[in-house]
């Protein structure tokens, strides 16, 4: 491949969604809750952000997504490009708002402990803010009348029919998925003209917050039970609500207490359409599949559930060894240079990691999109296979490396 074809694609990409980018910065510069049906002031909003451990940027960007300690930063701006929702043309402005409407008979219904509580948004009271999600924030909650916790992710309706997409996406998929083990339980809607807020459970940390606070690696037999959940949810998402996540990463694979493991955020996730999606950017560059890249068609850049693969494998490499493996790069114009002329990377068998990670990590991250694995194989290889039975006991785990985390992040 030729640099300054390479570079052309990269500026080709920054140039489509120059519009797009500056039109979403100038909503979010706008006041961020009017109106007098929301819970928080600016005071409220800066005391959060400051006892906030991190507060990456907004996802949904190339080169704005949250990374881990060792993922670059951007230095060029690279956009998300449109997104197809449920059918392959885009969803006008009527289209998303009657989807609004039909969420809105849920609304102020929360359903947790086995009972359903109508609640009024201002029974809610906020603890702080958690993290940011695809076009939102994630803020820690109570119930006023039973004292439960809950993670609400808050998303403002605005006029920007693309970050409008999202919040419908992220709504749909969890709305969906209220029963599946290793996908994120949403516990209900708030909406009101100006906002969506969805009330999810809520877990102890990501697996990203995980690995800055820690600076370790995780252990294989962890890591076992977490590739058999993360597979598990991607299968399900795809089988069931022919879905693609798109944006598989650290940050967005959660753990609670009790060692579960559940995938979340998909606010940028896409309906497949003949088992393929049809928009070519959307995610974290730094996790992003080589044919997501550059399409071997420019003319059709369809890909299907095997970039999710790609992006699980790197999060895979990322997890057990402690370190991004793209940590040299400065930019995300670097990283996608890497994985196009580079070899993958791969975790090299020996004392360290076993023959079956190191299979299982080599399958994902097949530069070949045509011979990488879908779920189906991937969950008959032996890495899985193993750990579907083996007895792991994760919450052990996790409560050893809890002080830990505690420390840090009063620190």
């Amino acid at each position: 491949m030729e640099t300054s074809s390479f570079h052309q694609k990269i500026n080709d990409l920054e140039k489509r969604l120059l519009l797009e980018n500056k039109s979403r910065d100038h909503d979010r510069q706008r006041k961020p809750f009017p109106g007098n049906d929301v819970l928080y002031t600016r005071q409220h909003m800066a005391e959060s952000r400051h006892n906030s451990p991190r507060k990456p940027r907004a996802l949904g960007d190339l080169g704005a997504a949250s990374r881990s300690r060792s993922a670059p930063s951007s230095s060029r701006r690279l956009g998300g490009m449109s997104l197809d929702c449920s059918r392959p043309r885009q969803p006008d402005s009527a289209e998303i708002e009657q989807k609004y409407q039909e969420i809105m008979k849920m609304t102020g219904i929360l359903t947790f402990d086995r009972q359903r509580h109508q609640t009024d948004i201002s029974d809610m009271e906020s603890l702080g803010e958690l993290g940011h999600g695809t076009c939102g924030q994630v803020i820690k909650m109570r119930h006023k009348q039973t004292n439960y916790l809950m993670a609400v992710k808050q998303m403002r309706r605005s006029g920007n029919k693309e970050e409008n997409k999202r919040i419908i996406m992220d709504l749909d998929v969890v709305l969906k998925c209220h029963d599946y083990p290793y996908i994120v339980q949403c516990l209900g809607t708030f909406i009101t003209p100006s906002e969506v807020w969805i009330c999810m459970e809520l877990m102890s940390t990501c697996l990203d917050k995980l690995l800055k606070r820690t600076k370790m690696p995780i252990p294989e037999k962890i890591l076992g039970k977490m590739a058999v959940a993360i597979v598990k949810a991607l299968d399900y998402l795809k089988e069931r609500h022919g879905v693609i996540h798109r944006d598989v990463k650290p940050s967005n694979i959660l753990l609670d207490e009790n060692g579960t493991v559940k995938l979340c955020d998909f606010g940028i996730s896409g309906r497949l359409v003949d088992s393929k999606a049809k928009t070519r950017s959307a995610g974290c560059a730094a996790y992003m599949a080589p044919e997501r890249i550059d399409p071997p068609d420019p003319q059709r850049p369809d890909y299907d559930i095997r970039a999710d693969v790609w992006s699980l494998g790197i999060t895979l490499v990322e997890l057990a060894t402690g370190e991004f493996p793209y940590k040299d790069c400065k930019t995300d114009f670097e990283v996608l240079t890497k994985v196009l002329q580079e070899d993958p990377p791969l975790l090299p068998p020996g004392k360290k990691f076993s023959h079956e990670l190191c299979s299982f990590v080599s399958d994902c991250l097949t530069k070949d999109y045509k011979k990488r694995p879908k779920y189906k194989k991937l969950l008959e290889h032996p890495f899985i296979k193993k750990y579907e039975v083996e007895q792991v006991d994760v919450a052990a785990w996790f409560s050893d490396m809890y002080p830990i985390i505690s420390c840090h992040h009063k620190s």
